[in-house]
């Protein structure tokens, strides 16, 4: 804790009272929105680990059904297969605001299809690796967007609960201290000025009696 360089006034004192009010509202502020922070992140990982668990399962089926295919197809047939696409995804991304963090939304639009092959030189199992690539690619979007709300959410918290620190532990302390060391000059100085005035009003009936 620290005394402000302040000049010990009246009107100091009132200044600093109004400030270490808006401070102390501030604060409280400041922990709701962190504490609302922290549940919305915490929300945010769970359900994204849960979500990668998911992705990576399927992708890790839907890459086997791949090596099989490309294990049992001709290298130039399995080029040729995917030389022509006849698939296309338009990404869409918006940006929504959680207390003041920006969350990214993604969006898509499938056109064709998946297949752009035919089925005399393939197998099953490309069908299937493409079935299930097909299928996932939207949770992979989907996970994207929810790791950077985690990133994006992880860097508010920080920012955050720094702030609140300083107004907890330096700027609120520092507040009241000054305001506790201007009260007691204050109080002094008007103790001061009391003495004063009874040794004045002393010396003036000292007179008074004198003369008379």
């Amino acid at each position: 804790m620290a005394i402000l360089k302040v000049s010990p006034t009246r009107v100091s004192l009132l200044r600093l009272k109004k400030e270490l009010k808006v401070a102390k509202k501030g604060h409280k502020l400041l922990k709701d929105k962190r504490d609302g922070l922290v549940k919305k992140f915490m929300a945010v990982i769970f359900e994204a680990r849960d979500l990668r668990e998911s992705v990576e399962s399927r992708l890790g089926s839907a890459f086997d059904s791949y090596s099989r295919a490309s294990g049992m197809t001709a290298a130039a047939a399995l080029g040729t297969a995917f030389m022509v696409p006849n698939a296309k995804i338009d990404l869409g991304v918006k940006v929504n605001s959680i207390m003041s963090v920006k969350i990214p939304e993604f969006s898509i639009e499938k056109k064709g299809s998946a297949f752009s092959y035919g089925m005399f030189e393939t197998t099953g199992d490309l069908d299937n690796a493409m079935v299930k690539f097909d299928e996932v690619f939207v949770d992979i979007l989907h996970l994207a967007g929810l790791e950077k709300t985690a990133e994006n959410l992880a860097e508010e918290i920080e920012k955050t609960r720094r702030r609140v620190s300083a107004l907890e532990n330096v700027r609120i302390p520092n507040l009241e201290e000054t305001i506790k060391f201007i009260t007691m000059q204050l109080d002094e100085r008007g103790r001061d000025a009391v003495v004063s005035t009874m040794r004045v009003k002393a010396m003036i009936m000292a007179k008074e009696v004198e003369s008379s």
